[in-house]
């Protein structure tokens, strides 16, 4: 009877944690990419993961319109869609660290069956007198757990930012994992100064223990 209930409590157990999106290291993690140190202002904020036995298979920008005569900081803040394998269970949405200017733009997905496994980050560079907007925009390349080649580009329209260029594609996360967690490097807002927001980011990936929660 009691090794019932130790096998019942511990079956809850793994089940409420893999509902549960994390702010410290999955053990699965295999491999950071980024950052891309193209911007330097504000500090890094929390990572954050998704559930376990999820990976992020679309992701969400929060961007403010040009103002024009007025400051503009371009991306604020950045959320990726945490989906299992299979597509079924969701598993939570996860940002780090975000500017309060601008607004959510609306998920976008990979096909079904991928995942986000590269990145590649538009920054304006410094811009010494002139107003300072760092990062702009971001894309992803999508493709298959068991697959380290990256197959289909998910970019939200048009496809670029207002200032700055892209950089060039970050390594692929390696074969049979896929990027399961976010963190963001954000200035604070400076009042009265020149705003940035989101200046860097770098994405941290998952091998599969989608089996930890198969109970």
């Amino acid at each position: 009877m009691y090794f019932l209930k130790l096998v019942s409590v511990l079956a809850i157990s793994l089940v409420v944690d893999c509902l549960l999106i994390h702010s410290v290291p999955r053990k699965s993690v295999v491999d950071t990419i980024g950052p891309t140190h193209r911007a330097v202002w504000g500090p890094w904020g929390r990572a954050q993961y998704c559930a376990e036995g999820t990976y992020a298979a679309g992701y969400e920008m929060k961007i403010e319109p040009i103002q024009g005569r007025y400051d503009d900081t371009a991306l604020n803040a950045i959320t990726l869609v945490c989906l299992s394998l299979e597509g079924k269970h969701f598993g939570g949405t996860i940002t780090s660290a975000g500017g309060m200017f601008g607004d959510w733009g609306g998920a976008l997905m990979c096909p079904e069956n991928m995942f986000l496994k590269e990145f590649a980050l538009q920054v304006e560079e410094f811009q010494h007198n002139g107003d300072d907007t760092a990062a702009n925009y971001i894309k992803f390349k999508c493709g298959r757990m068991d697959s380290e080649r990256s197959r289909y580009e998910l970019a939200h329209a048009p496809g670029y930012g207002f200032w700055g260029e892209m950089t060039g594609w970050s390594r692929a996360c390696p074969t049979n994992s896929a990027i399961c967690g976010i963190q963001t490097r954000v200035e604070d807002y400076q009042h009265n100064g020149d705003d940035t927001s989101l200046n860097d980011v770098k994405f941290f990936c998952c091998n599969d223990d989608s089996w930890k929660c198969k109970m």
